[in-house]
């Protein structure tokens, strides 16, 4: 067991849409609430930001709408204007998982490094 926990945002209808509807070469470009939800990145806190979640989330909802936007498109202007806690909150819906088990022999290396 490590000290994280495991966040994962779930895409709902609006941010399926917008992925839909802003692709810049692609105007027909159409994929699934499944098949956008397929892949998910998993953003590790601190395990004791598991039982107040919702907070972590109202201080760092705007780094995590970013990453999730600049993960389909990195052109901001193709991004939603007004991106608040509100709409972060329609297009999203919150995992988290606070048992995280390392089952890999070493240690966990930054590929940013």
């Amino acid at each position: 067991m490590i000290n994280r926990a495991a966040v994962i945002l779930k895409y709902k209808g609006p941010m399926v849409k917008w992925i839909c509807d802003s692709d810049p070469y692609n105007k027909d470009f159409s994929i699934s609430m499944e098949d956008a939800n397929e892949e998910r990145t998993v953003y590790l806190v601190d395990d004791r930001e598991a039982d107040h979640i919702e907070e972590w989330i109202k201080l760092n909802f705007r780094a995590l709408f970013e990453s999730e936007l600049e993960n389909w498109y990195t052109d901001e202007s193709l991004w939603p204007a007004g991106r608040n806690l509100e709409l972060f909150n329609e297009w999203f819906e919150v995992k988290c998982h606070s048992m995280i088990v390392d089952t890999v022999e070493g240690p966990i290396v930054d590929d940013e490094d």
